[in-house]
């Protein structure tokens, strides 16, 4: 198992969803962030932006489904501009459901 922290454009969030949905992978947990990237934040006039909001998705796929994930984030989260956001890939070494105390199998 592979976890995916992908963290993208709030505006962004339904298209990701939409796509993530599409390909089967259909379990995540979404967090709203504050963060900047190399762009140091965004300039409007006299004021800087130093953090920006940002969603966090953190998803857990089967190998399998790796690679249709990220391609499904891409193709979600992209619009050409600075800022579209990153994806990280760990690796998940075990999981465990809580209410039954049972390991879960990839």
């Amino acid at each position: 198992m592979r976890m995916i922290r992908a963290i993208i454009r709030p505006d962004r969030e339904e298209q990701v969803m939409n796509a993530l949905e599409s390909t089967g992978v259909v379990s995540l947990t979404k967090m709203d962030v504050f963060g900047r990237g190399q762009q140091r934040g965004v300039q409007v006039g006299n004021t800087v932006y130093s953090e920006l909001p940002k969603i966090m998705f953190t998803i857990v796929v089967e190998e399998a489904k790796l690679d249709a994930a990220i391609a499904a984030i891409q193709a979600g989260a992209r619009t050409g501009q600075h800022g579209d956001g990153k994806i990280f890939i760990s690796p998940v070494d075990a999981a465990y459901t809580v209410r039954t105390g049972q390991k879960v199998q990839d």
